[in-house]
């Protein structure tokens, strides 16, 4: 068994009536406005709650189900087809003149299993049973896990060599994200692809855990169920979007906090000085190095730069995200679970800072705090010598559609 492998993928005939924003990016709400019209749009499938009473829990089975009959009539419509064999396909992303292009495969699930497929979070349960549930319900994956990997020079050359040509679907979507695909099926491009994977020591998760850990659960019950199991189903691989490192764009993650743990701005201001440098800034700050922090409380943004005797020579406490935990959440805020704590909340960095100004302002939040990004070097760090990142430590932009390629098992 290969670390990846082809698979015939089902596509949209018509990719602009299909494809949507990841499952987890928008709320229910949000999804039944953005399908609005749009009978075909994925969303009523990865989340065909919004075609069921607004009262429904998404998470029962009847919402799984729907997905199974939004999935079954789209391809009774022949809306949704699958390819006649088996391919690698190269899914490019543009958005603002950055471009990135990956490589869609199906990633073993043994690998993952064995960390050659490396992780960097924790999961949790409740996330993982939904994705669990949706799969099963669906018999496909539909949602990919972001993968990367240090960059090929094979790859990259046959990359090149292969997106001269015109591609198979280039749709601009409503965000203004440009997604485009080429379909591989050359035999010795296929096999060159494979090798050159098969030769690298690992692959590193960038976004999607609950995704990846729901496919191995999916598998290790299908195995148990199934006396003629082989290891080459389907169901021991899942669908991934794998991008070289070198082309990966990771955005800030910032923090908004609901209460100041019963201080005043002024105590806020004298802990934060045992170790910050504290300046008030005129305008909103996005910090512009390692190590420096933007925090708006009461009206104003103010600059943190952490002395440097508070950095430790350690992958994890030395990142941002950590930096900012223990020494602002734990000590100050008494915040010391960002998993389950309700009184923090998580803002990706492509909503801006005026969306922490505005969650403050409007007396929802007391403080926010913009951080600078982690980096693929950071993240490949920790999950070389498999430790775990505090949760939303990183925000990757531009984000892969639901529905551009699927993988059925």
């Amino acid at each position: 068994m290969s670390l990846i492998r082809p698979f015939a993928g089902l596509r949209p005939n018509n990719a602009t009536d299909v494809i949507a924003p990841p499952y987890d990016v928008l709320n229910t709400e949000e999804a039944r406005l953005c399908a609005k019209g749009r009978p075909w749009s994925f969303l009523h499938i990865s989340k065909p709650e919004i075609d069921l009473p607004a009262d429904t829990d998404p998470h029962s089975e009847a919402v799984y189900a729907k997905g199974k009959e939004n999935l079954q009539k789209m391809f009774a419509a022949n809306i949704l087809a699958q390819d006649a064999k088996s391919c690698y396909y190269l899914y490019g992303l543009t958005m603002d003149g950055h471009n990135q292009i990956g490589l869609v495969a199906a990633a073993n699930v043994t690998d993952y299993n064995n960390n050659r497929i490396r992780k960097h979070e924790l999961t949790r349960p409740d996330k993982e049973d939904d994705r669990v549930n949706q799969i099963d319900a669906l018999n496909a994956q539909t949602g990919p896990v972001f993968l990367t990997y240090k960059h090929h020079s094979v790859i990259d050359e046959l990359t090149n060599t292969l997106t001269k040509q015109s591609p198979t679907v280039q749709v601009t979507a409503d965000d203004g994200v440009i997604h485009t695909l080429w379909i591989v099926d050359n035999v010795e491009h296929i096999k060159t692809i494979t090798t050159t994977f098969e030769s690298m020591n690992c692959l590193y998760i960038a976004d999607g855990h609950h995704r990846s850990a729901a496919a191995s659960r999916v598998a290790t019950k299908r195995q148990n169920n199934n006396p003629q199991h082989t290891g080459e189903e389907a169901y021991n691989y899942f669908l991934s979007v794998i991008f070289p490192d070198n082309q990966m764009k990771i955005l800030d993650y910032n923090r908004v906090i609901r209460d100041l743990n019963g201080l005043s701005p002024e105590q806020i201001l004298e802990q934060l000085a045992n170790s910050f440098n504290v300046k008030l800034n005129n305008t909103a700050v996005k910090p512009q190095k390692s190590g420096e922090f933007g925090m708006y409380l009461d009206g104003k943004w103010y600059k943190l730069v952490i002395h440097s005797d508070k950095i430790p020579n350690d992958p994890v406490a030395s990142l941002d995200v950590s930096l900012l935990t223990n020494n602002v959440f734990s000590t100050i805020l008494n915040i010391t679970d960002l998993r389950r704590d309700k009184r923090i909340d998580f803002v990706g960095g492509i909503r801006g800072l005026s969306e922490l100004e505005r969650r403050v302002n409007s007396g929802e939040m007391k403080i926010a705090f913009s951080l600078y990004p982690t980096s693929m070097q950071q993240l490949m760090a920790v999950a070389d010598i498999e430790q775990i990142m505090p949760p939303k430590s990183t925000w990757f932009e531009p984000k892969l559609a639901d529905g551009i390629v699927s993988h059925l098992l």
